[in-house]
């Protein structure tokens, strides 16, 4: 018997010992970072709330107790009886019954309602039918994506259970070393935004933190092929944990499941699906320019198919001295700042990924509130000396001020915006200015994945700032769900009607013009004098969008030009503006404010994902500032702690 074999009866026989004597245990599992207790006797379980919750705190450990199969109910008589104990409002689209585990997946309108308060309408199903209740949220705007993340996580459960049980045992294993270190190695972003990749370790364990690419700089990978990463054999990771789903820190991933890992992935439930959505577009985009991907879709449902979905705030154990803990990032949905608790209390480490400090439209601020925390990898995009933006209330104004003039001269305004986050944000924006007379009502177009991925939020309110969240539980207040907002379907007839018709806004992917559809709106709008470009969210080095932004007025361009052959330059005549403010990311004074008011203050701090300017100005600020010891490390080099 293995030693993890042990543990279980040993676990087995503590659970035995705090239940009821006419309480049956038929087996106990280890899913990924979760133990499995199954029973002839669920609704026993059900019967007393504080059951759970006392073995959780004795053991340890997050706890799911399922019912044995032998002893559920058939799925027909258990379906009548939980419609009979959930409230009608509740909006059922569909029931999804497992006997394999006993579990039953509720889709429903209103979760909250299958909930119940603290519980205890779950708590009543399983007293009812025997059945464990899982509730998902039906979309408020239909999402492919989400719908087929779900059916594809259904198609494969099977082995997802085989993969879930495999990480458990590796999770909950012996420790085989007594020596006592943390390592720090930059594989990416540093000095530098974007492919952003880090490897933590310990004599344990190896983690990958973030594995992006670089805008703007084809082929430009984080450094995978060394020893502490790829180079010692993609099995010799043991996790990755991903910060949020933007491809400078997610686009990657998929090519680990290329060279032969197979373990976990770490993230939010929306960042797993924006991560697939965003990768797929990557291959598209890749394959439209005639590139070859460095990896295909099959690689992409791999990492969908290991992706263990964390909560903002659950502590979970993740490897046999690692814990870990998402905290609100306030960059983008899902985003988070990720705390690693190593050893019994030997170490604390926190990733911001990308932050934003104070609260937007879409998000609360992000939290830096943790019980210990000794070094700080901390994002820098914006912490140069003068990088400051203008706060949000001003950036607004400027935004409705050119959209103004632009009307007024008969143009229309094209927004180059990432479809994650600031699209979202921008919509918000439009939305209540047109609603309150700010600007005049006209169509918003919305082209890329912006719709897709506004449909992705509406999923997840939960992970929204708490005004906008009660909104969208609203149906009829849902601000993604107002009138003007268009959704174009991406094909070029319909985009040269828009130009053609009546006066408009255009949101449009991508956010830094490196391809994508704002490529055609360019040649469609760029010669009109009357029309606007834009910027809203931030342009990398090396990006069109930085060239432009800097006055570049003749694009390059593949496929079209001004003289009608296939390559040739675009002449850019329309105004071009920038508003700041949009940003997901943290201005410097919200990055200072963010390790000022952090508690508990770090001892060290690691300025990344910033240019040579930016890291350097922020690492020196908070050095002479805060008297913490400061880095603004290269690429390839490893920190040592303890």
């Amino acid at each position: 018997m293995s030693q993890v074999d042990t543990q279980l009866e040993d676990i087995r026989s503590q659970i035995e010992r705090e239940i009821p004597n006419d309480v049956s245990v038929t087996d106990v599992k280890y899913e990924g970072p979760e133990l499995v207790v199954y029973t002839h006797d669920p609704k026993r379980f059900a019967g007393d709330g504080d059951l759970i919750r006392r073995l959780a705190s004795k053991l340890r450990k997050r706890i799911t107790v399922r019912p044995d199969p032998s002893t559920l109910s058939s799925p027909e008589t258990a379906k009548t009886q939980i419609e009979n104990v959930i409230p009608d409002e509740a909006g059922i689209t569909d029931l999804d019954f497992h006997t394999d585990t006993g579990e039953v997946v509720i889709e429903a309108q209103k979760p909250g309602m299958v909930i119940g308060r603290r519980g205890s309408t779950l708590r009543e199903i399983t007293q009812e039918v025997g059945w464990t209740p899982e509730v998902v949220r039906t979309p408020p705007i239909e999402s492919s994506t989400v719908s087929n993340v779900r059916n594809f996580l259904k198609q494969e459960r099977d082995e997802r259970r085989e993969i879930l049980e495999r990480v458990g045992r590796q999770i909950h294993r012996e420790e085989l070393s007594d020596d006592e270190w943390v390592r720090i190695t930059t594989l990416g972003c540093c000095r530098e935004v974007g492919r952003a990749a880090f490897i933590l370790s310990t004599p344990e364990t190896r983690i990958l933190i973030d594995c992006g690419d670089k805008p703007g700089a084809e082929g430009e990978v984080p450094y995978l092929q060394i020893p502490e990463a790829l180079g010692a054999g993609a099995t010799n990771i043991d996790a990755v944990v991903l910060t949020h789903a933007h491809l400078d820190h997610s686009a990657l991933i998929p090519i680990l499941f290329k060279y032969g890992y197979d373990g976990p992935i770490y993230t939010t439930e929306p960042s797993r699906d924006l991560m697939g959505l965003l990768q797929l577009d990557y291959l598209d985009v890749a394959a439209k320019e005639g590139r070859t991907p460095p990896y295909e879709s099959a690689q992409v449902r791999e990492a969908i198919k290991h992706t263990i979905p964390l909560e903002y705030g659950d502590v979970t154990d993740i490897a046999p001295d690692v814990k870990i803990t998402f905290h609100n990032a306030g960059h983008i949905l899902g985003s988070g700042v990720v705390h690693f608790h190593i050893g019994d209390g030997l170490y604390n480490v926190a990733f911001s990924g990308d932050i934003h400090y104070d609260d937007t439209r879409l998000f609360n601020g992000a939290v830096n509130d943790f019980p210990r925390v000794e070094t700080l990898v901390m994002e820098s995009t914006y912490g140069g000396r003068n990088d400051y933006q203008t706060d949000q209330a001003d950036s607004e104004r400027k935004l409705k001020e050119v959209i103004n003039e632009a009307y007024d001269r008969g143009g229309n305004i094209v927004i180059p915006a990432f479809a994650v986050g600031r699209s979202q944000e921008i919509m918000l924006v439009l939305e209540e200015a047109m609603r309150e007379g700010d600007i005049p009502e006209m169509p918003v177009h919305l082209d890329g994945m912006i719709w897709e991925a506004t449909a992705i939020h509406t999923t997840y309110p939960e992970y929204l700032r708490d005004e906008l969240r009660d909104r969208i539980f609203h149906e009829d207040e849902n601000p993604f769900l107002a009138d003007q907002f268009n959704h174009i379907d991406g094909g070029e007839d319909e985009r040269q009607e828009v130009a053609d018709g009546e006066q408009c806004v255009i949101l449009s992917t991508s956010g830094m013009i490196e391809g994508g559809p704002i490529m055609s709106w360019l040649r469609h709008l760029g010669p009109d004098p009357d029309s606007t470009l834009l910027f809203v969210g931030y342009q990398a080095q090396g990006t069109l969008g930085r060239r432009i932004q800097n006055g570049w007025d003749e694009i390059p361009v593949s496929g079209w030009g001004n003289d009608g052959g296939r390559n040739g330059t675009l002449s850019l005549n329309m105004e071009v503006e920038t508003v700041d403010g949009f940003s997901g990311h943290a201005d410097r004074q919200g990055l200072e404010n963010f390790v000022k008011t952090m508690n508990p203050r770090p001892e060290k701090v690691l300025c990344v994902h910033g240019d040579e300017r930016s890291v350097q100005d922020l690492s020196s600020a908070l050095y002479h500032e805060y008297n913490i010891r400061t880095f603004a490390p290269k690429n390839l080099e490893t920190f040592r702690f303890k």
